[in-house]
């Protein structure tokens, strides 16, 4: 009857299992490359961005800088309705016509070119492309911003599940140290206070267990909104288990392509550039101006008092303007004065940023050095925590150890693996933020 009952159940578990195996090879896993992808992709804040970029990219052409002619098509319809008394001046008499209608109908074809005016057009379409230029530079440093803040909640992610996977280390420990006391009590060699310590120790890593989970969970429906995906609760598992990081950044190297990549100082060459045409188009008023017109149309004129019951005109007609502005209140001069001005400021805020940046560089390399010291450091320590804790376990299964002094060597380990998992973070964040400095940050989709 046994028998009978255990190979349905184990039949069962089996397809259960084979089931859930099926799903998690199927399961997609999430590296930072695969986080990035997606969060381009699908987060409402970068298709906004994307969309605003459109806009500037659409401006960019020869008709909306004046290039090309423009082109009317007019028609309109005028009446009047009157009532007439005239008085001839020879004998003084007087004729009266009510109801006097009175019509025009016309229709026709404008066009109207400016062929020069001051090299204006020019300098317009210049600024458009600055412009469309900036939009894009605008973009990229969004995208940039962007994809720091997701690849810094990506490694707080893995940091969460290592932290997780220490304390749920530390808890497996704690309940080993709980087996023996309860096993040691039970014939009499250790006191109901070792007992009643142990079982404290191990509610308290329970405890942080679960307020771990919490934590895990925060980081996940955040990395999950980034990234655009409406179940913010879905599981994310993502393909590292550990922080690795690149101790081998040169700072000669990542200060040049700062200088030549980074997407802020990009951004303020083209904002003094657009400075520099708002002044080129202030004096192109110092030239003349040449227009071009010429148009094709029909007029009708109904007269009803007239000698001809109607008037027609269907024809040509076209014309050139020469022009020079001689004074217009000095608003010419005034504009050219605040242009010049606005050069020098672009000026004076490109140098600040620069040495914003310079100070920044110099704080965040600083930060990368000194977390790489640490790391190293912190992995030596934790291999050291590690064997003092295996001996104290030795000597504690020996008898030879007391329940607090292991719960010492227990919680020197946690903090040592809590050190070192902080300083490997910190060290990856410096090299996400040397990366977004230097204009380099893309490589992050390159590399992965």
């Amino acid at each position: 009857m046994k028998k009978t009952i255990l190979l349905p159940t184990l039949l069962l578990c089996f397809l259960l299992w084979s089931v859930s195996a099926v799903e998690l090879s199927a399961q997609e896993i999430f590296d930072l490359k695969h986080c990035i992808e997606t969060g381009l992709q699908r987060n409402y804040e970068t298709r906004i961005t994307r969309n605003e970029q459109s806009v500037s990219d659409n401006n960019f052409s020869v008709g909306n800088a004046g290039y090309l002619p423009t082109l009317d098509l007019t028609a309109g319809y005028s009446g009047t309705l009157n009532r007439e008394r005239d008085k001839l001046q020879i004998d003084g008499t007087i004729a009266e016509n009510d109801h006097v209608s009175n019509s025009a109908l016309n229709a026709g074809i404008a066009l109207n070119w400016t062929v020069f005016d001051g090299f204006g057009i020019q300098t317009n379409y210049k600024k458009l492309k600055e412009l469309q230029q900036a939009g894009e530079l605008n973009t990229r440093l969004t995208m940039e911003n962007f994809i720091a803040e997701l690849s810094a909640e990506y490694y707080n992610y893995v940091r969460q599940n290592i932290r997780l996977h220490n304390l749920q280390r530390a808890l497996h420990l704690s309940r080993e140290r709980l087996r023996i006391v309860e096993a040691r009590y039970s014939i009499g060699s250790l006191s109901r206070l070792d007992l009643q310590q142990a079982k404290v120790d191990f509610n308290a890593d329970s405890s942080r267990l679960m307020l771990q989970q919490e934590t895990l969970f925060t980081s996940r429906t955040k990395l999950n909104r980034l990234m655009g995906i409406e179940e913010v609760e879905n599981p994310l598992p993502v393909g590292d288990t550990a922080i690795s990081v690149n101790a081998l950044i040169d700072r000669e190297t990542v200060w040049q392509e700062t200088e030549k990549n980074n997407t802020a100082l990009l951004l303020a060459v083209k904002q003094k550039r657009l400075s520099e045409l708002e002044l080129k188009a202030t004096q192109s008023r110092n030239y003349p101006y040449l227009k071009l017109n010429a148009g094709y149309g029909f007029n009708q004129n109904r007269l009803e008092l007239s000698d001809y019951q109607y008037q027609n005109t269907l024809g040509f007609n076209g014309g050139v303007t020469l022009g020079y502005n001689l004074f217009n209140g000095f608003k010419d001069r005034t504009l050219r004065r605040n242009a010049k001005v606005g050069i020098e400021n672009k000026e004076l805020e490109y140098n600040n940023l620069l040495l914003n940046i310079k100070s920044d560089f110099a704080n965040m390399y600083m930060a990368y050095q000194n977390n790489i010291g640490l790391t190293r450091l912190e992995q030596e320590n934790r291999q050291t925590a590690q064997e003092n804790y295996e001996i104290a376990m030795e000597r504690y299964k020996l008898g030879d150890l007391s329940g607090i002094e292991l719960r010492e060597a227990q919680n020197s380990l946690q903090e040592a693996d809590e050190r070192l998992v902080t300083a490997q973070y910190n060290t990856k964040i410096c090299e996400v933020s040397l990366l977004q400095i230097s204009g380099k940050l893309f490589e992050l989709i390159d590399k992965n």
